[in-house]
Parts: C-alpha cells; sequence; structure tokens
C-alpha cells in the first residue's frame, strides 16, 4: 500500500508507474476525492458525538433521537465511502524501484551476469523426466491417474536428495543467523489481500479449500512459504536492535499455473504441488535495498556450491508482481532445452506489504515501517532437474554434487556403484 500523502504529492508518477507494470489503470482524483470525503464525514461525526455528549438529561429527551440519527446517517456514508476509498487504494501496485528498466512483460529484462560454466556432453543428453524414469526416481503417469495433471511422485533417491537440498540450504542459511520456521499452508482471504497477490488477477492462482458462508473464513493454500511468513509479524513493533529479523521457511507450496496452460507439461518443472526453501527479512527501509542485494548474493553462493552454471536477471517494470519493487531471477542452465530456465528470486516489496500489515520498528522516538524482502533459497524441484540434466553420465547415471553427499549419503545415483 502506498501513503495517500505519496500519491497525492506525485499523481503523474503514481499513474505512469502503474501503467509500467501493466495494472490496470486507477482513477487517482476519485481517490483523492474520496479520500476528502472520508475526513469531511470524519469531523461531522466527531462533531455530533461531541453535540451529544454536551446534551443535559432534559435536552437529551428532546434532541436524543434527531442525533442519534444524524450520527447513524454519517456513519453509514463514511462506511460506503471508506470501503469504495479503500478499494481504490489497494488496487495501487507497488511502485517500481527507479532503477527498472521499463517495458511491458518480459521486454525489459535484462541479464546482469553469468556464473559457472556450462556443460559439454559427447553423447546424446536425456531430460530430467527420462532420467528420472529410466532411474526410477520419477512417476507422473501414475501421479497423473490419482490427483491429475501437473503432480509426481518422487521415489528412491530422488527423495533423498530433495531432503539433502532442503538440509544443506538449512544449514547454510541457520550458520548465517537465519530463524528456521516451519508456517501453516492455509491463509485467510484478509491476508492474501493484505500481502498484495490477490490484485492483478493473483487470486487466480490460489486454491481455495473450503467455503464458509463468512468471506474472512475462506482458506487459500499458500503458493510461496512467505505468504504465511510475511504476516507473521502483522500489526508488529519491532526495536531497532531487532532489526534485521530474518527467516528461513519450509513449506509444500500449491499454485493452480491458471496462466500456463500448455507450459512445461512434461515432467516436474512446472507442477501444482511442490517443496521450497524461503528466506524473508524485515529490515529498516535505509537498510532494504543492501538486504536485497544480499539476499541476491546468498542464492549465487547456494547455487554456485552445486556447480550449476545460472545467469542472474534484473526484472523490468512488466514482469513485477503487484507487491514487488524490485525483483531478480537466477535462471539455470537446463542441457535438454538449451537454454536458462527460471530456478529462483528474490525481490523486495519496499514498505508496500509492511503498510498493508502494519509491521513497523521504533527507532527514538520515531516509527516507520520496515521494508519487506523475500527470496527462493531453494525451489527443490527444478534444482533436482538441474543436477539430474546437468550432472548426467554417458551410461545413464547422474552424480551427485559433493556438497550434498554427507546429506544424502551417496555419491552417485545409476551405474556401477
Amino acid at each position: 500500500m502506498i501513503s495517500i500523502e505519496f500519491i497525492r504529492q506525485n499523481k503523474a508518477k503514481v499513474a505512469q508507474c502503474i501503467q509500467d507494470k501493466g495494472c490496470p489503470a486507477v482513477d487517482i482524483d476519485k481517490l483523492l476525492s474520496l479520500n476528502d470525503k472520508r475526513h469531511l464525514l470524519n469531523q461531522q461525526l466527531q462533531k455530533a458525538q461531541e453535540n451529544r455528549n454536551k446534551l443535559t438529561k432534559e435536552e437529551g429527551l428532546v434532541k436524543g433521537k434527531a442525533i442519534k440519527d444524524e450520527i447513524k446517517k454519517i456513519k453509514d456514508a463514511l462506511l460506503r465511502i471508506d470501503n469504495e476509498f479503500k478499494t481504490l487504494l489497494l488496487s495501487i501496485p507497488c511502485l517500481p524501484a527507479s532503477d527498472i528498466d521499463v517495458g511491458p512483460g518480459e521486454t525489459a529484462n535484462k541479464v546482469i551476469r553469468t556464473v559457472g560454466n556450462i556443460p559439454k556432453f559427447d553423447f546424446p543428453v536425456k531430460d530430467h523426466l527420462q532420467l528420472g524414469e529410466n532411474l526410477d526416481l520419477i512417476d507422473t503417469k501414475t501421479a497423473a491417474e490419482i490427483s491429475g495433471s501437473r503432480f509426481t511422485y518422487l521415489k528412491n533417491q530422488a527423495v533423498m536428495l530433495e531432503f539433502a537440498l532442503v538440509q544443506y540450504t538449512f544449514k547454510f542459511l541457520t550458520d548465517q543467523g537465519f530463524i528456521p520456521i516451519i508456517p501453516p499452508v492455509l491463509l485467510r482471504k484478509s491476508i492474501t489481500e493484505k500481502l498484495g497477490y490477490w490484485q492483478a488477477g493473483g487470486h487466480n492462482d490460489y486454491y481455495m479449500v473450503n467455503e464458509p458462508d463468512d468471506q474472512d473464513g475462506l482458506l487459500y493454500l499458500v503458493g510461496t512459504s512467505e505468504h504465511s511468513v510475511v504476516p507473521y509479524h502483522q500489526n508488529r513493533i519491532f526495536e531497532n536492535h531487532e532489526l534485521p529479523k530474518r527467516y528461513v521457511a519450509f513449506s509444500t507450496c500449491f499454485r493452480r499455473e491458471s496462466g500456463s496452460y500448455g507450459k512445461d507439461v512434461r515432467g516436474i518443472f512446472r507442477v501444482h504441488q511442490f517443496d521450497k526453501v524461503e528466506m524473508v527479512s524485515f529490515t529498516r527501509p535505509d537498510r532494504g535495498v543492501e538486504e536485497h542485494e544480499f539476499f541476491l548474493e546468498l542464492e549465487e553462493k547456494l547455487f554456485a556450491q552445486l556447480g550449476l552454471a545460472f545467469q542472474v536477471v534484473q526484472m523490468g517494470s512488466g514482469d513485477l508482481g503487484f507487491p514487488v519493487a524490485k525483483k531478480y531471477d537466477l535462471e539455470v542452465w537446463i542441457p535438454s532445452q538449451n537454454k536458462y530456465r527460471e530456478l529462483t528470486s528474490t525481490s523486495t516489496t519496499a514498505d508496500f506489504q509492511a503498510r498493508r500489515l502494519n509491521i513497523r520498528y521504533h527507532d527514538g522516538g520515531q516509527k516507520d515501517f520496515v521494508h519487506i524482502i523475500n527470496g527462493t533459497a531453494n525451489s527443490i524441484n527444478r534444482p533436482l532437474i538441474a543436477i539430474l540434466e546437468n550432472f548426467q553420465q554417458k551410461d545413464g547415471s547422474v552424480l551427485i554434487p559433493e556438497v550434498l553427499q554427507p546429506y544424502c549419503g551417496f555419491d552417485k545415483i545409476g551405474g556401477n556403484k
């Protein structure tokens, strides 16, 4: 959420930023007019309540009902206008950072560096599904019969490799001072709206698991661990010395992939259910940029140590999510596709989510909203895909990165032991 004072002082800039992100236009003049009406009605309400309180017992018998009716009328009007105002205000996305390139969709995304060496093979490479089926690691056919498309069974060493990735990532991040947490995987609708993922069509990617009469009783499955970690501190005021507050979270995540019809239908690259390790940080505004770059550095170290080749991409304005001010993607080399594909990302929402969730910090008498940073430390399925494909051998076996071997207990899948 953006402060109404900022919007009033920067009308043209806000309107342009909404357009740059490809979000629906917002009637800013109407928003400001509604805010003025809210202030006027609040003044009228306060005056009417003061007049009621000044009445003597005798005057109350004569004028009390009229003032009571007036107060009710003002409250009804205030509720209606306040709801309309909040709907408009919450439809304004987080403004892109000033150093973001502008362009629709993915057109303004840019590669800022590449890391590692692309492997060369002297034999025809297999994709991860072929490798997974040959080595009895992945079963999407049975999963389709049981659950539908975009589900899978992971089996045998693939399971051990998943938990090795989780343990490796948790060890790496807890050594950096991150607090481990396992959050709920169900969210109230009101929380999804405060996070800002509900707007601009994001609600189409959530799974709803119940249909109560009370709309706020609706529960939705998380699409990433941050969805339930970020609101963990709603209505919290941190002391300055507590920041940054960093968490590393593990959860199973769920996505409808409603906008991905026909994309990546083969294998486990894009599925409805997957496990994920996520980083979240609450930090001071003057440390927000530094913290975001720190998250990117951590992600690069995690995957460089796995021996994977990847590129770092800064996203343009049209490819930023509704609550996101700036975002980097790490894209890993996938040999069977002969290109880089998204592996992880890290985003700053600046103070956008903190305002919606009322998360602040206290510093010498001043209270201000924190900045919130998130980042995928390990998306499990995609590193698993990358390991299978990049470290496959001519005999059909797969070598395991050295840093994972202490956690999984083997250095190779398939072939001669």
